[in-house]
């Protein structure tokens, strides 16, 4: 079962949090990889929100081009392509910044 890590970007920022968890399939749809990050900040925030209702608004804002998710540095562009994970992948969720004036 491999071990894969979650982590937040935001251009031309500091990294953000990690998380790291541990996966039972080698390959998994985007939307569920999403769902799943989703529930593991949720929990380790307290649970003070709706694991639910933040996945769809999580999933709203990918919708939306929000954010991108790199797997190993390669962009995943669409909610049910499967993703191939192994031991030491990291998931990275990058928030694109516009550029000041366009």
């Amino acid at each position: 079962m491999p071990m894969i890590t979650f982590a937040d970007e935001v251009t031309g920022a500091p990294s953000g949090p990690e998380w790291t968890m541990d996966v039972f399939e080698e390959e998994v749809r985007l939307g569920e990889l999403i769902r799943r990050r989703v529930f593991l900040e949720v929990a380790e925030s307290g649970g003070h929100v709706d694991p639910e209702e933040r996945t769809r608004a999580t999933l709203k804002a990918f919708g939306r081009n929000g954010f991108v998710v790199l797997v190993d540095d390669r962009q995943v562009t669409a909610l049910d392509d499967k993703v191939h994970l192994h031991a030491g992948s990291r998931i990275t969720f990058l928030k694109l910044v516009p550029l000041v004036g366009g």
